[in-house]
């Protein structure tokens, strides 16, 4: 006996069929009022928290470099207003294991104007002094001012008034960090491997290069080069031009979908095929331009955290692995390709619908400039918060004795009265220099849970934001596909009616998701801050461990983004909370699950083709002008210092672009692919109940997968047969 279909039109069922029924509910309630409310009551604690923060911090300690009495360089109206650069006394004593203690290199920095130019130590100017005035006068810029060239050595390192030596260094983030370089392939600073340190060793240059990478961790990301805003300053008209074309691009394409999707479909697969080869090419000619070079034995390892960055570029490491990495994209396209060759034509006349909505809603294609303003004000926020907390407080002073074990050390100290205490007479050539911001009080001691509320929140916004767009949009497309003439039947304005129900009735809902997805999102933060701060201290089995942890958040975020997607869509069809929303959306999914697989996964990925396609062909119109390769045809900038950053910024705004173009795209195919399950169990094509979906959509889902009734129509006689 054949196996009848669920019969959605029994009493009680929300999808019982309704002659009435043209798509999105009008009369709704309110959805998970707590969720609503809890929600809100966030958003009012979050901004309380910005207002405090807002008293209490400066962000002029994140502008500008804070030598060790606490004084900003470069500051206006004060002593150190000239003198803008930070110098480290002894560079050396920043691979100390304090260092790691205190967040604080332990030895004495103060503001100077520019950075030393050549080798020199305090015992070779005293020695020429007498005949040579010159050489005080240079070396005095790297003291203190009351510095004399007459004291001894180990006067002036007790005293703390002049560093032991000086070395030919170079700002990098308003500090002197060595200025490294090559020659016949060892690393050199001022063409030199060994150098004096100016209390009788020789030192290695390797060392300055270890000192030197744990200044760069203490910098993390505290402030950005002056020479990367040269460089938006020099191209930001260029940076502007490459993303109205990926605009116009995006856009351009959208349209094109609608009558040559089958062609475009194959423009965007060998598009993306031919600019992921030419980046291949291109790496392995670097490569083997560098090949002809013996001496070039330098790696990545060797170089460590260096501020030119361009010396990256000069080493084959770094080329053979860009190649590696374009090579292991260039295979997995060409492997989906050939896995999804047979389900590419289902995609494309779900496409082909998807335009002929966008088409009859063209505002849609408007709304990612609404989601990308709230995003922005959402991002601004955070960031402006989260500097006025790290920037909150007064200047605290550590005791550092980098000499020998103290047992002062790290304890807080007061400058003033610091050479009166009995801590010099214990710990001979120890400093009260400036550690860090903080203090006392309630506010100082919560700084850190105010910075993960902050983190927090921000994530939850950010994924309203983007929950409030997706049920929007599939609340307009939803009234594109239940209108039986279209676009005669369509409403007026369905985008923002769409919009107002969201906003009115199903805030909850709509965070309440949100609230899901932003705490797998936190919980896998966390386990990635852990990975890197414990990666040194983990052995094979806890690293394996943490693989799986990783790769099982990165699955259930992957998830919940799925299910909640599907629920917002069923919110915005039926009104209903997101539990209930949710549940109705997996069970159809799960009715309709092999449509699921030929439909959601080869339309994602045709639309990941076009992201590619538009960021990779702007890329590379951005190479070719920043990198002066076609000066015949255009001109581009001559003078800049990284030309790879606008080329990022470039690619990164031109793929965003494109996203929020095509996410609109993935938004409409996905809820009509949902509002035509929806059809099929409320619906049976005759007369009385006919199908609101479009006959060739209808045709080739129907031919591809018959519905269940039709197979099991014929198990009896298949039965009798045997």
């Amino acid at each position: 006996m054949a196996r009848k279909r669920k019969n959605p039109s029994v009493k009680g069922d929300p999808r019982a069929f309704d002659p009435e029924f043209k798509g999105p509910v009008v009369e709704r309630n309110f959805t998970d009022v707590l969720c609503c409310m809890i929600f809100l009551l966030f958003i009012t604690g979050y901004i309380i928290i910005g207002l405090v923060a807002w008293v209490h911090g400066d962000p002029r300690r994140v502008a500008y470099p804070t030598d060790s009495q606490g004084h900003f360089c470069g500051q206006k109206g004060t002593p150190n207003e000239n003198k803008t650069i930070l110098f480290y006394f002894n560079l050396l004593k920043c691979v100390h294991p304090s260092i790691l203690v205190g967040l604080q290199c332990p030895t004495t920095q103060i503001c100077v104007s520019k950075c030393p130019e050549r080798f020199l130590t305090y015992v070779e100017m005293q020695v020429v002094h007498t005949a040579n005035e010159s050489n005080w006068q240079y070396y005095r810029q790297f003291c203190k001012p009351n510095a004399e060239p007459v004291k001894t050595l180990s006067e002036v390192i007790m005293d703390d008034e002049c560093p032991p030596a000086v070395f030919p260094s170079k700002p990098f983030l308003q500090r002197c960090l060595p200025d490294f370089s090559t020659k016949n392939g060892s690393l050199t600073v001022g063409n030199k491997m060994l150098f004096e340190d100016g209390s009788g060793k020789t030192r290695n240059v390797l060392e300055l290069r270890e000192a030197s990478n744990a200044i760069n961790k203490l910098l993390d990301a505290r402030a950005i080069g002056s020479k990367v805003f040269e460089d938006y300053a020099v191209t930001w008209y260029w940076i502007l031009f490459g993303l109205c074309i990926a605009m116009v691009l995006s856009w351009t394409f959208l349209i094109l979908l609608r009558y040559i999707a089958g062609f475009l479909f194959w423009m965007f697969a060998f598009g993306v095929l031919g600019i992921i080869g030419y980046g291949i090419w291109y790496c392995y000619q670097e490569y083997n331009n560098l090949q002809e070079h013996p001496n070039s034995t330098l790696t990545i390892y060797d170089i460590g955290i260096e501020t030119n960055i361009s010396m990256y570029f000069n080493l084959k490491q770094t080329w053979f692995t860009f190649l590696v990495i374009l090579s292991i994209i260039e295979a997995i396209v060409l492997i989906l390709l050939i896995y999804f060759r047979k389900r590419i034509r289902v995609a494309i006349v779900l496409l082909k619908e998807g335009s002929k909505a966008i088409g009859c809603i063209p505002s849609t294609l408007i709304y990612p400039v609404l989601t990308f303003f709230l995003l922005l004000i959402c991002i601004s926020y955070w960031v402006v918060t989260a500097v006025f907390l790290a920037t909150s407080g007064v200047p605290i002073y550590t005791v550092i004795a980098p000499e020998e074990p103290c047992i002062h050390a790290n304890k807080i100290c007061d400058p003033e009265i610091f050479n009166t205490t009995e801590i010099p007479k214990v710990c001979p050539g120890a400093h009260c220099n400036f550690a860090f911001y903080g203090g006392q009080s309630l506010y100082h001691q919560y700084i850190t849970t105010f910075h993960m509320y902050n983190l927090f929140v921000f994530i939850w916004l950010v994924n309203f934001v983007i929950a409030l767009g997706q049920c929007a949009l599939a609340g307009a497309f939803a009234a594109y596909y239940w209108a039986m003439k279209k676009p005669d039947d369509i409403p007026p304005f369905p985008l923002f009616t769409a919009f107002g129900y969201a906003i009115r009735y199903h805030t909850g809902s709509l965070a309440f998701g949100a609230l899901i997805l932003s705490i797998v999102q936190l919980f896998k933060m966390i386990l990635e801050y852990m990975d890197g701060r414990l990666k040194s201290a983990q052995n094979s089995i806890s690293r394996f461990l943490q693989c799986c942890m990783t790769c099982c958040f990165w699955c259930l975020e992957k998830m919940v983004k799925f299910l909640n997607r599907n629920a917002y869509i069923m919110i915005a069809i039926y009104g209903k909370n997101f539990c209930i929303s949710t549940r109705d959306a997996f069970n159809l999914l799960m009715r309709n699950i092999i449509r699921v697989a030929v439909t959601d996964e080869v339309t994602q990925f045709i639309l990941l083709l076009g992201k590619i396609l538009i960021s990779g062909f702007i890329g590379i119109l951005a190479f070719l002008v920043f990198t002066q390769k076609i000066p015949m045809i255009v001109e581009g900038p001559t003078s800049l210092n990284y030309y790879w950053v606008p080329l990022l910024t470039v690619i990164f705004g031109a793929y965003l672009i494109a996203q929020g173009c095509f996410s609109v795209y993935a938004m409409c195919v996905e809820t009509i692919f949902i509002c035509f399950c929806e059809d099929l169990e409320r619906n049976d094509g005759s007369a009385e109940k006919p199908y609101f979906i479009s006959p060739n959509l209808h045709g080739i889902l129907i031919k591809k997968h018959p519905v269940p009734h039709k197979q099991s129509r014929k198990a009896p006689s298949s039965a009798t047969h045997s």
